[in-house]
């Protein structure tokens, strides 16, 4: 027993000395890699993925910003109106603020930053993190100007794709859209009131107590309008409809807020609405049910047996990913990477991931054994095994040895589809790039982009593990901020995970399961 001991507490110390040191030069490119035991070093990537949203950031930028290539941007917003819209994160490549994924994003980077605070906080990177939830809630704040209005977009997607430029020299239109109570959407403002609830956990011990009653009264306010009025999300059509419809949405929120206050009216909802909960096989900046039915399984596992069809739908939902399960929907390619659909495939895998790793988490702290499948039984430590190999391969153990981050290792994306990577800094060609400049001199050049957009996670390989490095091809090789911000959960999660020895579970029970990459 004293040898056992002694053999954990030096895979335990050894993983910490690895982690620490994968903090030092989170902010150059080219770092990472493998560390000393053989996994990525999470450290590293963690830092990265943090931040890659000071890259995304809109308007006036701080003193400390460290993502130096970029410049002010849009410092007009909302102006035609009489509010002020500035701030908050462009969504992806482009130059569009879209407050329903960007809010899908806060919400997440505070998950991350409630299941893994400690972790987070070991690799140094707890300020930085809150720092990136606390520049979304800022926008969004801003714009519930009223108990019945949210501004959902700034920016006009169809003529922004049809510029290329960087967000310095913006003149397309940044058009203003809102929900009302004349013209609801019901999944964008509990998605907000989602992002706010999460941001006060999240951010409730930081001392200002002024700013968390600020976020938990908008996350109430906004649960109602959503709540009260309700009505199916368009305005951002066709780029980021709704499909799933506003009931997960509305469960989210609901978890969310019952999380936050213990109010017993959130909880009330979740019991009697859980009707509309099914199982699914994603999890998404549109479909939410997973991630109320996680939230809700914690609570069943704490006691509250009312609430076990959520804890059914997420074994389901574990079911559906695991591979060798008997009830698999999505499959992993030839190199094990989960693969949902051929288009921005890596915002369906970190999700994934991070509600594989919270789960497991989970189940062991409560002591409740195992998920069963028709076909095989996971427990909770398999399952995270399985989700730290998405993280793995994510950052390059796989068959390109490819790293997916931009910036991680020395193999990785040089092209990304992203205006402002793409371009010279404003620090360096100061004079203004027209659209159709971009277009004709930067866009599709074959040259490697003139900024590393350090920490980008890009749309991610094909199906059968193959990727171009193309500026072209979106689908692939576009980051977006819903993106990293499940990849922060999930990689600290895996910082903690791979590298300590599991001595109840046989290595080799694992060996058709996980990728050999």
């Amino acid at each position: 027993m004293a040898s056992m001991v002694a053999k954990v507490m030096w895979v335990a110390t050894m993983a910490l000395i690895t982690c620490l040191a994968g903090v030092l030069g989170a902010e150059e490119d080219g770092g990472g890699g493998l560390g000393r035991l053989g996994s990525p070093d999470y450290g590293d990537a963690l830092g990265k993925a943090i931040l890659f949203f000071e890259g995304q950031r809109s308007g006036r930028l701080p003193a400390n910003q460290r993502a130096t290539w970029r410049g002010d941007s849009a410092l007009t917003d909302g102006r035609e109106e009489n509010v002020n819209l500035t701030g908050g994160y462009y969504d992806a490549g482009d130059n569009v603020k879209f407050g329903y994924p960007m809010a899908f994003t806060v919400t997440l980077l505070g998950w991350s930053a409630v299941e893994y605070r400690a972790a987070v906080a070991a690799a140094g990177q707890l300020g930085n993190l809150r720092a990136a939830i606390r520049w979304g809630t800022d926008f969004l704040l801003r714009a519930h100007t009223s108990p019945t209005t949210l501004y959902t977009q700034v920016g006009d997607g169809n003529a922004d794709h049809q510029c290329w430029e960087r967000p310095e020299d913006m003149d397309t239109p940044m058009t203003l859209y809102k929900i009302t109570r004349d013209s609801p959407g019901s999944e964008a403002a509990a998605e907000a009131a989602a992002a706010l609830a999460a941001a006060y956990v999240a951010l409730k011990d930081d001392g200002d107590t002024a700013f968390s009653s600020r976020l938990l009264a908008a996350s109430r306010s906004l649960f109602d309008f959503a709540n009260n009025y309700r009505g199916s999300f368009q305005s951002s059509c066709p780029f980021y409809c709704s499909y799933s419809g506003f009931q997960d949405e509305l469960l989210w929120a609901s978890a969310w807020l019952f999380k936050a206050t213990r109010d017993a009216k959130y909880l009330d909802f979740l019991t009697n609405n859980q009707g509309s909960s099914n199982p699914v096989n994603e999890f998404s900046w549109d479909n939410k049910y997973v991630g109320a039915q996680m939230l809700a399984a914690q609570e069943y596992l704490g006691g509250r047996t009312e609430l076990a069809r959520y804890k059914d739908n997420l074994d389901s939902f574990v079911c559906a990913l695991m591979p060798n399960s008997g009830n698999v929907q999505i499959r992993t390619t030839p190199g094990g990477l989960l693969f949902t659909r051929d288009s921005v495939n890596l915002q369906y895998t970190t999700t994934a991931t991070l509600v594989l790793s919270i789960y497991s988490k989970v189940l062991k702290s409560s002591g409740s054994g195992r998920v069963r499948c028709s076909a095989a039984t996971f427990s909770p430590d398999q399952i995270s095994s399985f989700a730290a190999s998405q993280v793995d391969y994510i950052l390059g153990k796989n068959p390109l040895g490819m790293s997916y981050m931009v910036g991680f290792s020395t193999k990785f994306p040089r092209r990304i589809h992203h205006r402002g990577a793409s371009i010279p800094s404003i620090k360096v060609l100061s004079r203004k790039v027209t659209c159709k400049e971009g277009f004709s001199s930067w866009f599709p050049t074959s040259d490697p982009n003139p900024n590393i957009h350090v920490g980008a996670i890009v749309g991610g390989p094909d199906g059968n593990d193959q990727f171009s490095d193309n500026r072209g091809d979106s689908s692939h090789s576009e980051p977006a901020t819903y993106i990293n911000a499940a990849f922060v959960g999930a990689c600290a999660a895996a910082m903690g995970q791979k590298q300590v020895v599991k001595l109840e579970e046989p290595v080799d029970s694992l060996a058709s399961m996980v990728s050999t990459y």
